[in-house]
């Protein structure tokens, strides 16, 4: 391993001025940094970023606790994250929780014992209004950045969120424009503050329409594929005579709508099916998904703008962006009776 005693004696100067020259002090010329960091980087020398942090105590380490990457939401939001992250000099290490509180904890008590400067966070869903870890987490005053909507136990720290409620109304306005009266909602796990958004979105857009909300015609699916294809069969077993499906999310409208085709149920032509988050899958299905397109790549550079501002002792404030309807062939008028 090269050391900056090895750089100072081929440089024929001392250790203390190519510690200057790499770190950039004011006090070294230009035209000495310049020979020493070519000199540096010819001889392979690596920074000991350990040591470093313990001088500037920074470690130029941000941790990243997501649920599970096969959530298609994270991984451009991730790319934003990583892309700023290394453009302002830091790394960005990446835990899972599998959506498990416990698991969560240790990934939390692991990052703060790397001694990262800030924390992204996707927290686990908890029926508690209160967890000891996020407690601790305030009490620190390690830099917190919530991606998604904030649960109560989580409500003191800055997010940046997708305006999931509004999004969601506007599906289903726009299934009221095409006519329908009976839509049923596949809804998400009540814990998870997302879901819950979205399922009001679908309430307010009917009651907007003055259209009367029907609890028989919401059940409760989940977030997966095969969670949407068992809601569908529940559905068509009920005989609710909807005439269209509004999905929490994309993954759930394909399972269910991957169930009503084997079953010769015509999309839309039957019965119109819409989903939420314009994953990969939604575009290419048998046939393509009207959604809702949320700005992945765009919330991940507001997570980073958002850590950066405190990282700086800047203001800050949560960030809600809007997410746009894209409607494809999976939506039209109900058929006529």
């Amino acid at each position: 391993m090269v050391r900056l005693k090895d750089i100072a004696c081929c440089a024929g100067v001392s250790v203390m001025t190519v510690s200057k020259a790499l770190r950039n002090a004011k006090d070294i010329s230009g035209a000495t940094k310049a020979r020493i960091q070519q000199m540096a980087d010819q001889m392979g020398y690596v920074p000991n970023v350990a040591a470093a942090g313990l001088r500037t105590r920074s470690m130029r380490l941000l941790g990243l606790v997501l649920p599970t990457l096969t959530n298609p939401l994270f991984a451009r939001m991730i790319m934003a994250i990583e892309e700023w992250a290394h453009q302002q000099g830091y790394a960005v290490l990446l835990m899972h929780s599998h959506n498990e509180p416990p698991r969560e904890e240790q990934c939390l008590r692991r990052l703060l014992s790397r001694r990262v400067d800030g924390l992204f966070i996707s927290p686990a869903s908890r029926m508690e209004a209160t967890a000891k870890v996020y407690e601790e987490l305030q009490a620190s005053g390690t830099p917190v950045v919530i991606l998604g909507s904030r649960a109560k136990f989580c409500a003191s720290f800055p997010c940046v969120e997708s305006d999931d409620m509004a999004a969601s109304a506007n599906v289903t306005r726009h299934l009221l424009e095409l006519g329908h009266r009976r839509i049923a909602f596949f809804a998400g796990p009540q814990v998870s503050p997302w879901a819950n958004d979205r399922l009001a979105g679908y309430k307010r857009a009917l009651r907007e329409a003055k259209v009367d909300f029907d609890d028989r015609l919401v059940f409760q699916a989940g977030a997966t594929i095969e969670e949407g294809e068992r809601t569908a069969v529940q559905f068509v077993s009920e005989a609710t005579h909807a005439t269209a499906i509004q999905a929490v999310n994309d993954l759930v409208a394909v399972g269910a709508g991957s169930l009503l085709l084997k079953q010769g149920v015509r999309i839309p032509e039957e019965i119109s099916l819409a989903g939420f988050g314009n994953v990969l899958v939604s575009e290419h299905f048998r046939v393509p998904l009207t959604t809702v397109r949320q700005p992945k790549f765009r919330l991940g550079v507001a997570a980073m703008e958002l850590m950066l501002a405190q990282l700086r002792h800047e203001k800050f404030e949560s960030k809600r962006l809007a997410a746009d309807l894209v409607i494809r062939q999976s939506t039209a008028a109900p058929p006529k009776l």
